[in-house]
């Protein structure tokens, strides 16, 4: 089994700013449209909070790239292709694995910007889109259904949901920052976390200085407990409401 840290969402680079946590609760903004897409900020709700974490570059008639898609009976859509698809190959991820979507947050304009733990997808099913994207996913407006990016272009599906507050154990960044040193789990080593193989990342006191780009990184977790048990109050967390 593996788990996947999936960063999503807004930045310094995509999109301008951390994504707000509003009424204790964690609004993942998607990133700006950079192939196809019929879908606004406005039509998710989320206009007057791309406006201001873009200092006003984008607003609610922008089409977003909304991905992952989380859907109203509790399941997950998400895209990946090129090199971060090739990454997630290459790693043997598939069914049963596990994406924990992670971005840039803030609370208020005086919050201190970290990394946080927003929502998750259990993957039950791969769906290549080499061959075309099957006519529900169009429908449903998935960007990566409605145009190719890239010739290894690939749906993961299953269920998921995001967090509905902003809890401290969905927190990556350490408190007081800065936003690439973690505080990781106990079972996460060395060797254990793709992307992440130098030395000078893994720090004293359980910390760990995470790579400032990149899409996907993988902890093979193969048949160990503990790993496990973490994820299992992780997912916990993500669906208390």
């Amino acid at each position: 089994m593996r788990i996947i840290f999936s960063r999503k969402g807004f930045d310094s680079a995509a999109g301008g700013g951390p994504s707000p946590i509003v009424g204790e609760r964690p609004l993942s903004l998607p990133i700006p449209a950079g192939a196809a897409s019929r879908t606004s900020y406005g039509e998710l709700g989320l206009g007057e909070h791309a406006a201001r974490a873009s200092r006003g570059r984008l607003g609610a008639d922008d089409l977003c790239h909304h991905d992952p898609m989380f859907l109203g009976d509790e399941t997950c859509l998400f895209g990946q292709c090129g090199a971060a698809q090739t990454h997630l190959e290459r790693q043997g991820v598939r069914e049963g694995d596990v994406f924990l979507f992670f971005g840039l947050f803030r609370e208020g304009e005086r919050g201190d910007p970290h990394h946080r733990i927003f929502g998750y997808l259990q993957v039950e099913e791969m769906i290549p889109l080499a061959g075309g994207a099957p006519r529900e996913l169009v429908e449903l407006g998935h960007p990566h259904a409605l145009g190719m990016h890239h010739k290894n272009d690939v749906i993961y599906r299953g269920p998921g949901r995001v967090a509905a507050r902003a809890s401290d154990n969905l927190r990556l960044t350490v408190p007081g920052g800065p936003v690439t040193l973690w505080q990781r789990p106990d079972w996460l080593k060395r060797g254990g976390l793709s992307y992440h193989d130098r030395a000078d990342r893994w720090l004293r006191g359980g910390k760990l200085r995470s790579v400032a780009r990149g899409q996907e990184f993988v902890a093979d977790i193969g048949q160990r407990q503990a790993p496990r048990d973490w994820l299992a109050r992780v997912l916990d967390e993500i669906r208390a409401s």
